[in-house]
């Protein structure tokens, strides 16, 4: 073949491949703009970040936060439609990833493992594992739980055979079984599929904790049949910053999350936001958010 012929190839070769990194690129948002509607996926059952009103309307802190993107993208897309799309954690990733969904919003750990097959926002809350308990559990899973000291344990015999709940295909299950170690009495683990399902079994006493991050079972635990009877965890087992999952390959969209999200977290109604689904320790998180957040 001819040099010429084969500079030339060359030279349309990379035009190509330059044509489709610009296109992947901006993919996303003209995707939304060609449909005029922006698939919000939400998970039901993660209040307070994500779950459904008595309408059928989602509600939450992440989906509030997802709301906001949703008016950005408005601002550049006119008469913008919203489609939220009910999933599940265990299929929502694979919808973002196969461009099902354009946004997943719930109480989603950002890890390298998650992020092999969707991009993430910066953080919008920073949080850890705990365990939720009844306060007649075995006292050796309110040591390890509640981290009180041997003194404050009784000296009942640990049971044979304990049994700790956590979500199915949730990062806290690997977290879980590192933590109790050798040195822990012989625990079974219990996979369910929602929060829900775990806190019936830990009151009906088929588990006797039930593992998760910790600002969801302060949720779960207020929407027990006897709230007063139960214990949350104060020792953190991990650290878990949560995001909102995207596509990946689509750094223009991405830009414009962290953008809105940036502007959010530096807005004077963000306490409130905070104060309305966390309560009392919403200034506490404005700080540790701020300190995770990405700067103008």
């Amino acid at each position: 073949m001819p040099s010429n012929c084969m500079r030339r190839l060359v030279l349309a070769g990379i035009v190509l491949a330059a044509t489709a990194y610009t296109a992947a690129a901006a993919q996303t948002l003209d995707l939304i703009a060609q449909k005029g509607t922006i698939r919000i996926g939400y998970i039901s059952d993660e209040a307070p970040f994500s779950s459904k009103k008595a309408d059928g309307q989602p509600t939450g802190y992440a989906i509030d936060l997802c709301g906001r993107v949703a008016d950005a993208v408005g601002r550049k897309v006119a008469n913008l439609k919203r489609n939220y799309i009910e999933t599940t954690l265990a299929t929502g990733f694979d919808a973002v990833k196969n461009g099902q969904i354009d946004l997943l919003c719930g109480a989603l750990t950002i890890n390298l493992g998650r992020r092999q097959s969707v991009d993430f926002s910066q953080p919008i809350f920073i949080t850890g594992a705990s365990a939720l308990l009844r306060k007649d559990s075995p006292d050796y899973l309110m040591a390890l739980f509640l981290d009180r000291p041997a003194t404050q344990v009784s000296a009942k015999r640990a049971p044979a055979t304990s049994t700790i709940g956590v979500r199915a295909d949730t990062t806290t299950g690997a977290t879980l079984r590192d933590a109790l170690g050798s040195d822990v009495p012989k625990t079974r683990i219990a996979d369910f599929a929602t929060h829900q399902d775990g806190l019936a079994a830990l009151e009906s006493r088929k588990i006797d904790a039930y593992f998760a991050d910790r600002a969801l079972l302060f949720d779960l635990a207020s929407h027990a049949r006897k709230p007063s009877t139960l214990a949350i965890g104060n020792r953190l087992f991990t650290h878990e910053p949560y995001g909102i999952a995207l596509r990946q390959d689509d750094s223009a969209f991405r830009l414009l999350v962290d953008q809105t999200l940036t502007e959010t977290y530096q807005s004077d109604d963000f306490s409130k936001l905070l104060t309305t689904y966390f309560g009392d320790e919403g200034p506490i998180l404005r700080r540790e958010i701020m300190m995770q957040s990405i700067p103008q």
